[in-house]
């Protein structure tokens, strides 16, 4: 095979591979967690003191 089709052959399969990692990626993510949506810190409201 010679040296000039090698070397294409090889970059065009380079980017096929970097495509699908970086949507592999995307799709790690893009996927919603299963966690409540509860805030770590909440602040009494008893009434206000002046």
């Amino acid at each position: 095979m010679p040296r000039p089709l090698a070397a294409l052959l090889t970059v065009v399969v380079a980017a096929v591979l970097a495509v699908g990692a970086a949507l592999g990626v995307v799709a790690l993510l893009d996927a919603t967690p299963d966690q409540p949506n509860t805030p770590l810190i909440t602040y009494e409201t008893a009434g206000r003191e002046r």
